[in-house]
């Protein structure tokens, strides 16, 4: 797994401070973030790959700082939205998969042989050709998420990722993020998709007020919020 570190990290707003003194290294397959809305834990997560970087401190991945190495970050990061309307942006399925490989380098076969690999993985095969726009919202999530690993990261970040779906297709999503052989970091305010995560952060008012196994931070968090 890749090592993620925040050395002394703060972040603000204009004049309103969202991180302060955050320190942490993550290692682990599994990490989930929770806390209220606008704890900071969306601003922590969306600096992993340099969509945000610190006003002070330093974030890195496997020794790569996201201020100065940002490019290099997002081919390790990829990075899932709450909201997959806001990532896709082709007609078709297929096509808005090898969209993310249209820089890759890649030939057109290979191109292609990876779209059909990760459409087959992620249960999308059968709506290739179908417009983006009439799949359900549990499909357009597995889609944007699809997006993401056809390019094949080291770690995905997903924020939110179970918000805008209904108890089945979190269910799906929530499968599909225990399978993945990468190391993910999932933002979410739905405690049960931490069941079986190595490490549980709760973060409040800027920093991190817990860090410990799913039980002891949602327990923790359960608590601060009472």
């Amino acid at each position: 797994m890749s090592e993620i570190r925040f050395r002394s990290v703060a972040h603000r707003y204009g004049d309103r401070d969202v991180l302060g003194g955050v320190d942490v290294t993550l290692t682990e397959q599994r990490i989930g973030i929770v806390g209220a809305n606008g704890s900071g834990k969306s601003t922590l997560a969306r600096m992993i790959n340099g969509l945000v970087v610190p006003t002070a401190g330093t974030v890195t991945v496997d020794g790569l700082d996201t201020a100065r190495d940002g490019r290099k970050v997002r081919r390790k990061v990829g990075f899932v939205f709450t909201d997959p309307d806001h990532q896709i942006i082709m007609p078709t399925v297929a096509e808005d998969i090898a969209f993310s490989l249209k820089r890759s380098g890649l030939s057109a076969a290979d191109r292609d042989a990876r779209v059909t690999d990760v459409l087959r993985r992620f249960g999308l095969a059968g709506h290739a050709d179908h417009p983006t726009h009439l799949l359900s919202g549990g499909q357009k999530q597995l889609l944007a998420l699809a997006a993401i690993m056809v390019t094949d990261p080291e770690v995905i970040v997903a924020d939110e990722p179970t918000t805008l779906l209904d108890l089945r297709n979190s269910r799906l999503v929530a499968e599909t993020f225990a399978a993945l052989p990468q190391q993910l970091v999932a933002v979410t305010h739905h405690l049960d998709l931490l069941t079986g995560f190595d490490r549980v952060l709760v973060v409040d008012s800027g920093g991190i007020v817990a860090d410990g196994t799913p039980a002891e931070s949602i327990g923790f968090y359960r608590r601060l919020v009472g």
